[in-house]
């Protein structure tokens, strides 16, 4: 393989995995155009290019074109995989929170590329998390001897739950892909099989008590607060002044609307306040 060949030229050594074009024809679109960039799947089968996130259709190719197939060249040898491909993922679970510290771990982990949202794990759809899966399995796709890391700062980044977290653990087994956890009790690399799912298994079922350990904590929060005379929720809009000016004013016969307007509370607020005192 020379070392003055265009990714281009190296792309297209190999057939495409993804739209079956030939060697030595550029990608193709279902439409069957030229695409304008070569697809994942083929030019991951090539050791200088796989950490790439897009390698361009060269304009000699006719990009946006009908495509039609050219002559293949020699066909390529054999590659043996080089190092492992690391997909970064960051996530913290509300604007108010920071990213900067997990962004560094990744960084320092030498992640080929890094995802990362501010969304809640509540929330089902987490796009970046989704590109992040995406990216790895076309890579590793593209290149089965190839290791790939999926690489997050904690656990407790990945999934919601015991449920997810093993959904997750099942698919990274499917695909052949590794877990790297670069801090807490489970530091390390995890790959997905033989031992590996053991580790798998045990994140579900540490993330299942870490919950239930979060659920007991807020309720002996509550109780013991309520024990105290504190009770959780918003303060109550009219207090007990309030609420005492309102039946003495409505005893004097004044209307509903003139004492909740002299009170500065909506006459919805004051109905309210006044049913539940009786």
């Amino acid at each position: 393989m020379t070392t003055n060949a265009s990714p281009a030229d190296l792309a297209e050594r190999h057939d495409c995995p993804k739209c079956a074009a030939p060697a030595g024809s550029p990608c193709r679109t279902g439409s069957g155009k030229v695409a304008a960039s070569y697809h994942t799947a083929r030019f991951g089968l090539v050791p200088s290019l796989k950490a790439e996130l897009t390698v361009k259709t060269p304009a000699d190719r006719g990009p946006g074109k009908a495509w039609t197939a050219v002559e293949a060249p020699v066909a390529a040898p054999d590659v043996a995989p080089g190092a492992p491909i690391r997909v970064g993922y960051a996530r913290c679970s509300t604007a108010a929170q920071e990213l900067q510290s997990q962004l560094d771990m990744l960084a320092r982990a030498e992640c080929t590329k890094v995802f990362s949202e501010k969304i809640s794990t509540r929330v089902k759809v987490r796009p970046e998390f989704d590109a992040a899966l995406t990216l790895a399995r076309d890579i590793k796709a593209a290149s089965p001897h190839q290791s790939v890391i999926l690489t997050v700062a904690e656990m407790k980044r990945l999934a919601r739950g015991a449920a997810e977290l093993m959904t997750l653990g099942a698919t990274l087994q499917a695909e052949g892909i590794q877990l790297e956890i670069l801090s807490g009790p489970l530091q390390g690399i995890h790959d997905p099989h033989g031992a590996g799912a053991i580790v798998f298994a045990v994140l579900a079922v540490a993330a299942e008590v870490e919950r239930e350990g979060i659920r007991e904590k807020t309720m002996e929060g509550l109780e013991t607060a309520a024990s105290n005379g504190r009770h959780g929720g918003r303060p109550p809009v009219m207090d007990a002044d309030m609420l005492a000016v309102a039946k003495a004013r409505q005893a004097k016969g004044e209307s509903a609307t003139a004492i909740a307007k002299a009170l500065k509370v909506s006459r919805a607020t004051m109905y309210r306040a006044l049913a539940e005192s009786e």
